[in-house]
């Protein structure tokens, strides 16, 4: 008798329809002899409609990030109580648990926690007792109670953490999408299903855009060593298999294509070339709990440079914030501009590691097509370059066709 644990996301209980279809698949999994875990994330469209809310009620003031946190969990507590509604009305058992009674434990930082350890009790005691255990996704608490959540796409975190703590022998991630993709078929057509794909190849994909999984949570299986699979809830197709590499995936150079929306860009100007300087800028960003991706320091020639940084959209003003009363206090020529209307383009390949001239025929491919590049960044496995915003599409398509994906299954 197997443990699974399966995660449904926000398209996949998105209606009473789904939510019993879910029900159903719960139940075949069960009916197999399996012992099943499902972790539900809130409704689509739920989760911004309650942001909304808080901001009509507010008057578009600030709220608290804690408030937030208690409101946004609701999303999640309906979704469990509806499907475990849901199973039993047709035959089954279950019961619905919030992230405090599954025994997930976090950090305080609201918004956007950190799982801290799980203790699964309640869990087994219910598995034991032949339930389905339909968990809450997306959320935690502290040491003194107060509700967590863990961020856009948190209930992908809660499902792979669920799965190591109980050791499960298999972890689903149920979406709307049959698997991973060489690059998002909403924007390239001809983008193919990719059968298997390293933890690694997937975390540079997540991190650079691919909506697909929360990158904290492909960090989370690589720590632990969770295997997973990534596929539709809409249909029975194989999905895509997420794994420690092996030596067959190094023959594929390149492996997938993504791209991220809604960046900015923060340059700070005409400071002092000498140490300390780049440690207090980015002390206070980190004070802010803001994260940033490219960083770029020109090579100074007369004792002033420039410092670069990207990070999302969403957190410019609060990045602005912190920074403006930093910038005046180092005088001279230091000044602070931002921009927006940004995007990131990445390419993601292990087998980058033993192939050369991936980054030329990248910036050959966006050449050709007049496209401007911002700033590069590379890794191990990764080449991303930041370009205007609305030339990202058209990138996306060049440098797919440039790596020659758009042929059969990856």
């Amino acid at each position: 008798m197997a443990l699974i644990v399966q995660k449904y996301g926000g398209t996949s209980v998105g209606s009473p329809e789904r939510i019993r279809n879910v029900a159903a698949r719960l139940l075949a999994t069960q009916a197999e002899g399996h012992r099943v875990v499902a972790v539900v994330s809130a409704m689509g469209g739920v989760t911004n409609r309650l942001i909304e809310l808080a901001s009509e009620v507010t008057a578009g003031a600030k709220t608290t990030e804690r408030e937030m946190d208690v409101l946004l969990a609701t999303g999640e507590q309906t979704s469990i109580a509806l499907t475990a509604m849901a199973i039993n009305s047709l035959g089954g058992s279950a019961c619905s648990l919030t992230g405090a009674q599954a025994g997930i434990s976090t950090d305080g930082v609201h918004t956007k926690a950190r799982i801290a350890n799980i203790t699964p009790e309640k869990i087994h005691e219910l598995l034991d007792g032949g339930q389905i255990v339909v968990v809450a996704g997306f959320q935690g608490t502290t040491t003194d109670g107060s509700i967590t959540t863990l961020g856009r796409g948190g209930s992908d975190l809660t499902a792979i953490a669920l799965a190591g703590a109980l050791k499960a022998d298999l972890c689903q991630i149920f979406t709307d999408v049959d698997g991973v993709y060489t690059c998002d078929p909403r924007v390239v057509k001809d983008a193919k299903k990719i059968e298997e794909i390293s933890y690694d190849e997937l975390l540079e994909m997540a991190s650079s855009g691919s909506k697909v999984m929360q990158s904290r949570s492909v960090e989370f299986a690589k720590k632990f060593g969770v295997v997973f699979e990534v596929r539709s809830s809409l249909n029975n197709n194989p999905g895509t298999l997420v794994k420690e590499e092996n030596m067959s995936m190094e023959a594929v150079v390149i492996r997938g294509v993504s791209l991220e929306r809604d960046q900015a860009k923060i340059t700070i100007s005409g400071v002092s070339d000498v140490p300390g300087v780049a440690a207090k800028i980015f002390q206070r960003i980190s004070d802010a709990n803001i994260v940033v991706d490219m960083i770029v320091q020109n090579v100074s020639r007369t004792g002033i440079a420039d410092i670069s940084f990207t990070l999302t959209k969403a957190e410019l003003g609060k990045a602005k914030e912190v920074l403006e009363p930093l910038v005046s206090q180092f005088g001279g020529s230091a000044k602070l501009d931002a921009e927006d209307g940004i995007a990131k383009l990445s390419v993601v390949g292990i087998g980058m590691r033993s192939h050369s001239g991936v980054a030329s025929q990248m910036f050959q491919a966006l050449a050709e097509a007049g496209i401007n590049i911002l700033m590069i960044s590379t890794s191990e496995i990764k080449t991303a370059v930041i370009i205007a915003e609305d030339r990202i599409d058209q990138a996306a398509n060049v440098v797919h066709r440039a790596f020659g994906l758009s042929g059969a299954t990856a």
